[in-house]
């Protein structure tokens, strides 16, 4: 028998899902006045998918020992950054988009660097930050830790993608604040999955993802980094339909709509079970 925590707990989802569902959020949604930030390598504005998309383009400089930022005319070198923009206007084509320059020409950069870039985006109140990067040292868990708690307090939806390799990253593992993501292979990206209880929370499509590349191109990339942006161009929907919703709000949304998801899957499987003579 169920205990009364957990039919109280499923009556909660009931009545979340009964207020919100997915047909609603998507339906017409493009995005459209959503500012997200994607901090990473720079964007190429001049792709022919991404041109008109890219609002602003900003750059970490390192000078007589301080970091500050400006306008960006350097594009991007690495392509990871121009590859988030287009998984991310994939889903959300009207998207407002803010290239937040972090990561050099292999997509390398120190952890100041992205510290003072993240910092940045919190400041200019970015609704949603998209983090396809992040950092194992130790060194840097505090002050991210800040960061992200300061992001939360302002609003910002921050999506942090996991480490691809089977150790923790920061700032992915502060699940209580971030929304964490990993990848999994192709599917629909609406129908994402959600890992309750686990530090990285959300599954999302990640492996052999076509998405713009520098110079006009497309290419098949792997890997958490590309998982993160669908959730970011997905919450960039729920954002036009609801503008005000809180950090904490959305997480529950996402959670509810990855558990209609698996109760759907789980549905279809059971019906195409042959029938046992």
């Amino acid at each position: 028998m169920p205990s009364d925590n957990a039919a109280a707990a499923k009556d909660t989802a009931s009545d979340l899902w009964a207020a919100i569902e997915p047909e609603t959020i998507w339906q017409g949604r493009t995005g459209r006045g959503v500012r997200v930030a994607i901090v990473d390598s720079g964007i190429d504005t001049e792709h022919p998918d991404l041109k008109g998309k890219i609002k602003e383009s900003v750059e970490a400089v390192a000078e007589d020992g301080r970091i500050e930022f400006r306008l960006s005319t350097s594009g991007d070198q690495a392509g990871h950054g121009t590859a988030c923009a287009g998984i991310i206007t994939s889903i959300a084509p009207d998207v407002d988009l803010y290239s937040v320059k972090v990561l050099g020409p292999k997509a390398s950069g120190s952890g100041d660097m992205f510290l003072v870039g993240l910092d940045y985006a919190i400041k200019q109140k970015f609704r949603i930050i998209n983090l396809s990067l992040g950092t194992t040292k130790r060194d840097f868990f505090a002050p991210l830790h800040d960061l992200l708690d300061r992001a939360y307090q302002a609003g910002c939806i921050v999506v942090s993608a996991a480490n691809n390799l089977p150790y923790p990253s920061y700032p992915s593992i502060f699940s209580s604040s971030v929304v964490s993501v990993v990848k999994r292979p192709g599917g629909d990206p609406f129908n994402f999955g959600y890992r309750y209880g686990q530090v990285i929370e959300l599954v999302a499509p990640g492996v052999e993802v076509k998405t713009t590349w520098p110079g006009g191109g497309y290419r098949q990339l792997t890997g958490n980094s590309f998982a993160c942006p669908y959730m970011v161009g997905i919450i960039a929907l729920m954002m036009e339909a609801y503008p005000n919703l809180t950090p904490f709000q959305v997480k529950s949304i996402l959670y509810t709509i990855a558990q209609r998801n698996k109760e759907r899957a789980a549905t279809l499987a059971r019906n195409s079970e042959p029938n046992k003579q």
